[in-house]
């Protein structure tokens, strides 16, 4: 007895569906005789076929979600950073307007700005998201 091969055995596990489908195709038509065999060997290789793209869509879609995932995290990261230099640069701004008006007042102009900026930011948003007025 002689072993396969390993590159017999890798090619035995990268058999797809689909080819698996037609090479045992050859060897059912012999099996096939008469008009109820060839039916039921059509639904047999439907259902197969159906399988065989199933399992390509779920490999497409894991793919593809792999992909999406990293440039997820990789947002997240950069969204993460730029809330940092955005509080980052209000600190300092209350800090060079503490100078000036003493911290509490800097802190209420700062936050106040904020919010007016936001307020602003917000209604713009919500006149987008709405219908327009056809003329």
């Amino acid at each position: 007895m002689s072993e396969p091969s390993p590159n017999a055995m890798s090619e035995a596990n990268n058999v797809t569906p689909i080819r698996r489908l037609v090479e045992t195709a050859g060897e059912r038509s012999s099996e096939a005789t008469g008009v109820v065999g060839l039916v039921s060997q059509l639904t047999d290789d439907a259902k197969e076929v159906a399988r065989a793209e199933i399992a390509l869509q779920k490999a497409k879609a894991s793919e593809i979600a792999g992909r999406y995932k990293n440039a997820v995290i990789f947002f997240a990261a950069a969204g993460v950073l730029a809330l940092a230099g955005l509080i980052a640069l209000l600190v300092g701004l209350i800090e060079t307007l503490a100078t000036k008006v003493g911290p509490g007042f800097a802190t209420l102009i700062v936050v106040g700005a904020v919010f007016a900026i936001t307020g602003v930011l917000a209604v713009v948003g919500k006149n987008r998201l709405s219908p327009k007025a056809s003329a």
